[in-house]
């Protein structure tokens, strides 16, 4: 049986990263396609700085994220209206980018995204639908939806809807993706076809079916990636998940199917290869590949469809990617094929061979961004697999009023994309292949049952919570029989000042070690060289960090058998413990949060990230394989 692991082998280069280079080399300040023409608000941008973002996530590397921001604010005005941005157009291409605007909002906070991603979200509550209720295609394409359209809008609905607590949208979305199966699947090969028109008016449509007459692979492309996106944010008890999931299904046997079997990609019409002048298409094969890849590690589709996407994506290596004048360029992509409008593009197979296929199109430098990002967490991903992380919202359980006005759990949650969360320490674990779960109850061996690791951080005080869960003897009693099982338990406490000291010592001192109600390596402004902490020098657990920044701690007092493995000016910094077949980490501080991990803000030679990769790392390592 095929597995992760088999596809988990070192690749000394990123081509990912290498691509992304040429992208902001090509484009360094906004998105103009034609050198000397006007920057444009276009869906492509977004597709570039989606796969750009996945490589900050992958990396920790600041200069991809200023990237994707200094993108985005050529467009978006202090006041939050976006330069060349037509809400009466009520074309659906138009959002696409809003999946870009809301990773900023949820990083920064800044409200001028907030304005924006607004409007983007105000289009969709009055964008005109068919009598089913999927949204057109555009105002000038009435009663037509393109497979296209749902990448350009659904991934960003349910990420907002995510955010701003609209929880019944999550219907709407699924149901979306429900009537475009429903209408445009064809029955004999399970594939999708281009373009639906509910009219029936348009001369490419079908007039029993209002189909267009053939099915096209970037369309087919569009439609998977957004099926894998939007499920990102469905809560996971919602039936339309399911049914998502269902239909990716579907499709993943369909699309593999028609895939070249010589190459491993997909023809620009992809069920008709042996056609003259049909041609391997490399925006289609690249968004297959990433659908599959991400699909597989989502848990969503077998671990089977990995043979598919590494032929794939060695069909693309070897056919399009090539290294020209000192940069790498992706060939092979179409410039654009639609349905309608003038000149009139009648959805023929002529058609199709008749669009220019060009070198370095944005939508397919985006796309295969995208499947390289997939294809190189490949190599990390077994490293934790079938390992649950779970992180404590019982003893740290801080809410705030959140975007949509409703309450939300916050400081050092998974999901938290600003400073205080813990989102980059998330990305960091689910890269090596586990998977990350909250518990919002106290630990009891139920609870913890099923936990590899459980992660406590910072449990309140009575500055942070009105009512604070104090650890109680039951509760360490209840985590150190788990630890003693073979739990590994991570406590992650803070200075006295802004943490409950004796509720983290009543846990931690089950295993020889305290937190001091003291206050050590404190850093004035910006002076961060005073929270350097080095970790070189064979430590058991940093083996790529040498220097990391960790400021205002805690220190510890440490019994044997517990000991301490980093120290400063004699002050134990972190530690230790071996507990019957588990392990015990202590350190007096946050230290793994979003502003000192996410590479925003550190100097380049702090290894913060380097950090939070060893340490997850080792924590796996120490626990139970499954």
């Amino acid at each position: 049986m095929l597995t992760i692991c088999a596809f988990a082998q070192a690749q000394k280069t990123s081509y990912a990263q290498a691509l992304a280079e040429t992208a902001m080399k090509r484009w360094p300040d906004s998105f103009s396609m034609k050198a000397g023409s006007p920057a444009r608000w276009s869906y492509d941008q977004g597709v570039v700085l989606k796969g750009i973002e996945g490589i900050w996530r992958a990396t920790g590397d600041g200069k991809w994220f200023s990237y994707i921001q200094k993108s985005m604010d050529h467009f978006v005005q202090e006041d939050g209206t976006i330069k060349g941005y037509k809400a009466a157009d009520f074309n659906i291409d138009n959002v696409n980018n809003g999946k870009i605007l809301l990773l900023l909002y949820r990083v920064t906070g800044k409200e001028k995204y907030r304005k924006a991603v607004g409007q983007l979200r105000e289009q969709l509550y009055n964008h005109p639908r068919t009598s089913e209720g999927s949204f057109w295609h555009k105002k000038t394409y009435p009663n037509q939806v393109w497979l296209d359209g749902l990448y350009m809008a659904q991934p960003f609905y349910a990420e907002y809807a995510s955010v701003f607590g609209e929880d019944t949208a999550f219907s709407d979305i699924a149901r979306q993706f429900a009537l475009i199966e429903k209408h445009a699947r064809d029955p004999k090969t399970g594939l999708l076809f281009h373009g639906w028109d509910q009219s029936r008016q348009q001369k490419w449509a079908d007039q029993k079916t209002g189909l267009s007459p053939n099915v096209w692979g970037r369309a087919l492309g569009w439609y998977g990636m957004a099926m894998v996106d939007a499920l990102d944010y469905f809560p996971q008890r919602n039936t339309g998940k399911d049914s998502i999931i269902q239909i990716l299904q579907r499709f993943a046997k369909a699309v593999t199917a028609v895939q070249d079997s010589r190459t491993g990609l997909w023809y620009d019409v992809p069920n008709l290869p042996a056609e003259s002048k049909n041609y391997l298409e490399a925006s289609a094969s690249s968004m297959l590949v990433y659908t599959l890849t991400k699909g597989v590690r989502k848990g969503y589709l077998p671990t089977s469809y990995l043979a598919a996407a590494k032929k794939g994506y060695d069909g693309l290596l070897k056919q399009f990617i090539k290294e020209e004048n000192g940069q790498t360029n992706l060939h092979g992509t179409v410039s654009v094929s639609g349905l309608g409008g003038s000149p009139y593009r009648d959805g023929s197979f002529a058609y199709y061979m008749s669009e220019p296929v060009i070198v370095n199109d944005p939508k397919g430098m985006g796309a295969f961004i995208l499947a390289a990002d997939e294809m190189e967490l490949l190599q990390s991903l077994n490293e934790g697999k079938g390992r649950v992380v779970l992180l404590d919202n019982y003893f740290n359980s801080e809410l705030r009023k959140g975007p949509g006005g409703n309450m939300v759990s916050w400081h050092y949650v998974w999901n938290e994309k600003d400073n205080d969360g813990f989102s980059t320490l998330c990305d960091v674990f689910e890269g090596y292949g586990a998977k990350t779960k909250t518990l919002a109850a106290s630990p009891t061996a139920q609870n913890l049952k099923g936990a590899d690791i459980y992660l406590v951080v910072d449990a309140d005080d009575q500055k942070e919570s009105a009512s604070p869960k104090v650890a109680t003897e039951k509760d360490a009693a209840a985590i150190s029989s788990w630890v003693k099982a073979g739990g590994v338990l991570v406590l992650f406490g803070n200075d006295s000042g802004h943490n409950n000291i004796k509720s983290m010592n009543v846990l931690s001192s089950k295993f020889g070690i305290r937190l001091n109600e003291d206050l050590f390596n404190t850093v004035e402004g910006r002076n961060f060289e005073q929270g350097a902490v080095d970790v070189s020098g064979g430590n058991p657990i940093f083996s790529t960090a040498k220097k990391i920044y960790v400021k205002e701690i805690a220190t510890l007092s440490v019994t044997p058998p517990a000991k301490a493995i980093v120290t400063k000016e004699g002050k134990n910094i972190m530690a230790v413990a071996s507990y019957g077949k588990g392990t015990v980490f202590v350190i007096g501080d946050p230290w793994l949060y979003n502003e000192y991990t996410d590479g925003r803000k550190l100097p380049a030679d702090f290894d913060n990230y380097k950090a939070a990769q060893d340490l997850a790392k080792w924590l796996l390592g120490k626990t139970k394989k499954k």
